[in-house]
């Protein structure tokens, strides 16, 4: 007699079964959330205009030393592009932030998006004559660069006002994917183009973008400031930026998000040492495309299996863990015997730093007032654009005073104890939990009010457009209502 299988024992090949749709599960879990492309009109406009001015964007960036190089035969010409761009980067980036909570942000893309298009068309001209002027290039470059500032904190400020709160890290990711897709396909493009076709062409690419990401900021919604607390004026801006600052200072777990990204990028920025690291120390020049692709690629895999992070809740701990991973990886790459190797721990570099800024950007997007938005906006510009700045002068002079395997080694290793150092002074950071978190609870409550609010306004919209039809349909059809 045959004994019958238990009932928690399936057949061969039910377990087989059960076993690939366990793991398909689990693969699913991974896959990029595309809730807010589905839900949200306006940010898939935001996703499509953003996507379209960093893959334009990206031309300009290439083409600007390019032709500063080919003008001057210089290197210390295209150097000075650098320095001239980092002070209308600060002032403007926070001016930016004080005025993105201040007036319509809407307005606001759509006035730095016209100037970016009139800046870029003056670069094309100016490539277009016999004798382009170099002075004209630094300037419009300096005035570009207080376009960018100056619209970034709106665009940024954006997201938590389009998406509703659950969707923020699903937002967050695919605005990455944008960026991402931009930066690995704008400067492959551009180098084609200049070397085919010259500085011309690739100005007027960019200026195509860059009218079209306009014309679809355009047709936002309105987005005026839900509170005004930022009065006209400079006086009043600064006003706005000091008391900015003072609210970043105060909350540590906003404070350790800026100080982790600063301390993982200014000691571990290899990036400007990978021509020497390629030509000198790998002997392999032909792979300096792909060192500087690497991470772009490991962050493009990162968001794309990005799924997970909506299930994580310790999000300064994930940031903490991601900083870590991206100096370990650093360190791996700098001790790599082969290029394939250092590229292989650079593209998981890549992919940690992808997973901190995620989980750092969900914290601002999450917890930081919509009437501070702005502000904070252009105070984090400031954190993910000047800490690479001084971690390649780092990187540079300590190469040059030891070797480029000491100065990339020693600053992943820096990195790590850096960031552990860090999470270990501010405690509220490393225990930060989205779930129980004032800042984050609060928010929540407020933005749940606000859309049941939008609801309800909207719904009585309706009701009361439908009482008006009916009333006057009544009325035509009533003798009474014309005598």
């Amino acid at each position: 007699m045959t004994r019958p299988r238990p009932a928690e024992e399936p057949p061969g090949g039910s377990r087989w079964s059960s076993w690939l749709s366990r793991w398909w599960r689990r693969f699913a879990a991974l896959r990029l959330d595309l809730t807010p492309m589905r839900t949200s009109r306006d940010f898939r406009l935001l996703w499509i205009a953003g996507t379209v001015f960093y893959l334009g964007g990206m031309m300009t960036y290439v083409a600007l030393p390019y032709q500063l190089y080919h003008l001057t035969g210089s290197n210390f010409a295209v150097g000075v592009l650098g320095l001239i761009q980092l002070v209308p980067l600060i002032a403007c980036g926070l001016y930016g932030g004080a005025l993105a909570d201040r007036v319509d942000r809407r307005s606001v893309l759509v006035a730095t998006g016209t100037a970016q298009c009139l800046l870029t068309v003056v670069l094309l001209a100016n490539a277009a004559l016999e004798r382009p002027s170099v002075g004209l290039i630094y300037a419009v470059a300096v005035l570009l660069t207080v376009a960018q500032s100056l619209q970034r904190p709106s665009r940024e400020a954006l997201t938590p006002r389009v998406v509703r709160h659950d969707e923020l890290p699903a937002a967050v990711t695919l605005s990455s994917v944008g960026m991402q897709t931009g930066m690995l396909a704008g400067p492959a493009l551009a180098g084609v183009i200049l070397a085919t076709s010259g500085a011309v062409w690739a100005y007027t690419v960019d200026v195509c973008g860059l009218v079209i990401a306009t014309a679809l900021f355009a047709t936002l919604r309105r987005y005026p400031p839900l509170q005004d607390t930022v009065q006209a004026g400079l006086a009043g801006a600064a006003r706005g930026i000091a008391d900015g600052l003072r609210y970043a200072v105060r909350r540590k777990d906003l404070l350790g998000t800026y100080i982790v990204d600063l301390t993982a990028m200014f000691l571990a920025m290899p990036i400007v040492l990978f021509p020497a690291f390629a030509a000198d120390v790998l002997r392999e020049p032909t792979m300096l495309g792909l060192l500087y692709s690497a991470g772009t690629v490991g962050s493009l895999v990162a968001t794309a299996t990005s799924g997970w992070t909506a299930r994580v809740h310790h999000h300064g701990r994930a940031v903490v863990l991601a900083a870590a991973c991206w100096g370990a990886a650093v360190v791996f790459a700098g001790l790599a015997p082969s290029a394939w190797l250092a590229i292989v721990a650079l593209a998981f570099a890549g992919a940690a730093d992808m997973i901190s800024g995620i989980f750092r950007s969900v914290i601002w997007h999450q917890t930081i007032p919509d009437e501070r938005r702005g502000r904070l906006a252009g105070i984090e510009m400031l954190s993910y654009s000047i800490g690479p700045m001084g971690g390649e002068a780092r990187a540079g002079l300590v190469a040059d005073a030891t070797s480029v395997r000491t100065s990339i080694v020693s600053g992943g290793v820096l990195c790590v104890v850096g960031v552990a150092l860090v999470s270990a002074w501010l405690r509220d950071f490393w225990g930060y939990d989205a779930r129980t978190d004032e800042h984050a609870v609060r928010e929540r409550d407020i933005r749940a009010a606000r859309s049941a609010a939008e609801a309800a306004g909207a719904t009585a919209g309706i009701t009361g457009a439908a009482g008006v039809t009916g009333a006057a349909a009544g009325s035509v059809g009533d003798p009474s209502a014309s005598s």
